[in-house]
């Protein structure tokens, strides 16, 4: 025999359709339910929950005179399925008398006492019923009875089941957990239940059978809160995509629809790259699922923010662009933070399996200037990579030398040209290597002075001389020609991009 007292049946108010008119919100253990008229409670077992059997409301006096007969024979409530108006004397005597009276207007008594009933005697059948209740309730918050929303069909499951749910994050869950709460194929978390009542299991067995079906309800209408809160952002993410990788000659075309849209071109742009390593294979691409997710992390983030952001991706890389009015100060600085805030949340969505490597382009203002940014990000990113410094964050100068010699390192065939004439210095071994080539580097930086190139270096003349005539002879070059000299100190500036 299931033990529920008047509490637990409040609890259940919005599916029973009853509601607490006077008295304890609480009160003793409820083992029967009996329909009777107010004039049979002498005859009543101790425990009985009694639904008067009545067209009319009754008199307030005859409502005093129930109250303290429920009183002497232990009734736990008195249930009234009609419209009563409670006397404040009737609240009084109900409040000293621990008997609650409760309103089930427009109630059929008969399908009161079932439903209360199958709490009381069959356990097995409320926990079904309080079950499909939720769901039902849940759907119709969902449908825009409640407002629609997310935290509307969380309040709804809540009410009907008898306690709180709500939704625990788990950017991992995965999709088969019963629970499990997904925004399209981004993973959220999963929905969980505590009851109100200690030990009320009746609420926790009928949580665990509502609760896959609520989740995949909550799922859905998080899915439109999102849609209708972002699409805005996506759509001229996705035109700004275009504007960075398309031809020249569309140029003026996507410009135009980014100024319809709203993008303020005008203004200044940065731009970080950031591109996706397996840490076990170059050659695996970044899963469709981790972008989304990344993607959905990304315009929460940007919510939080002042300025004007934007995420979009190319092929396998991501690209982020923060929008703000010329010389505004730090612009790099804010959008390294957001970038590596990105970058780190990708790591844990892909259970450290996945790198990103992040470049940082300079703020340029104008569509050619996003454009110029997102190349300097995207060839800063490529040369991390190709120097070893996968997972890093590099950022690229303003000086100009740096540029040129970035898209240089990122251009294997250039890099290629330019490690030949380097290439014999690598039978030494890669610290004496690097050793020469810097040597290399401070002599001809000096227009081949051996004195101001050991001031840079902290060497004797002598001794750089030394080791200018063995690096001569290892590269079989005549670094007196002008040529000569030109090409092998560009080629020493790319290769030491390698060692930073």
């Amino acid at each position: 025999m299931a033990q529920i007292d008047v509490g637990q049946i409040l609890q259940q108010g919005s599916r029973l359709g009853v509601e607490l008119l006077a008295g304890p919100s609480s009160g003793s253990t409820v083992t029967r339910v009996e329909i009777a008229a107010l004039a049979e409670i002498d005859s009543l077992p101790e425990g009985t929950l009694m639904i008067v059997d009545a067209q009319e409301s009754p008199s307030g006096y005859r409502i005093d005179i129930a109250i303290r007969q429920s009183q002497a024979h232990g009734v736990s409530a008195l249930v009234f399925p009609m419209h009563v108006d409670v006397s404040a004397t009737a609240r009084h005597l109900a409040e000293d008398a621990g008997i609650p009276l409760i309103g089930a207007a427009g109630r059929k008594a008969s399908d009161l006492a079932l439903a209360i009933d199958r709490m009381v005697s069959n356990e097995s059948s409320d926990v079904l019923t309080r079950a499909q209740h939720a769901l039902a309730r849940a759907r119709d918050a969902a449908a825009g009875g409640s407002g629609g929303t997310s935290s509307a069909v969380l309040e709804a499951a809540s009410a009907s089941l008898g306690g709180r749910v709500w939704l625990e994050p788990d950017p991992q869950i995965d999709w088969t957990e019963s629970a499990a709460v997904f925004i399209g194929d981004v993973p959220r978390g999963r929905l969980l239940f505590e009851t109100d009542a200690d030990d009320d299991a009746v609420a926790t067995d009928a949580a665990e059978l509502a609760l896959p079906g609520v989740a995949a309800v909550f799922s859905r209408v998080m899915l439109h809160e999102v849609q209708d809160r972002f699409a805005p952002r996506q759509t001229s993410g996705e035109l700004i995509a275009q504007l960075i990788v398309a031809e020249s000659s569309r140029l003026d075309s996507l410009a135009n629809q980014a100024y319809q849209l709203g993008v303020p071109l005008q203004l200044a742009h940065g731009v970080s790259w950031l591109k996706f390593t397996h840490s076990q294979s170059k050659r695996l691409r970044p899963p469709k699922a981790l972008q989304s997710t990344l993607e959905l992390f990304a315009l929460e983030l940007f919510d939080q923010r002042p300025e004007l952001w934007h995420i979009a991706f190319v092929h396998d890389d991501a690209f982020i662009v923060v929008t703000e009015a010329p010389r505004s100060g730090d612009h790099q600085r804010r959008l390294r933070e957001v970038s590596a805030s990105v970058a780190d949340q990708a790591q844990v969505l892909g259970a450290g399996d996945w790198d990103v490597t992040v470049g940082l382009g300079t703020p340029q203002s104008g569509a050619d200037g996003l454009r110029q940014s997102a190349a300097e990000a995207r060839v800063a990113a490529e040369s991390a990579i190709s120097s070893g410094r996968t997972g890093h964050i590099e950022v690229t100068d303003v000086t100009g030398l740096r540029r040129v010699l970035l898209d240089f390192f990122a251009s294997p065939i250039s890099r290629e040209l330019l490690r030949d004439i380097l290439s014999p210095l690598d039978a030494q071994g890669r610290e004496k290597a690097e050793t020469s080539v810097r040597t290399l580097l401070a002599y001809l930086g000096h227009r081949n002075s051996p004195t101001k190139a050991g001031a840079q270096l902290s060497l004797h003349p002598n001794a750089v001389s030394y080791r200018i005539r063995n690096i001569e002879s290892m590269l079989g070059l005549d670094l007196n020609d002008p040529d000569t000299r030109f090409s092998v100190e560009l080629a020493c500036r790319v290769r030491l991009l390698g060692y930073t």
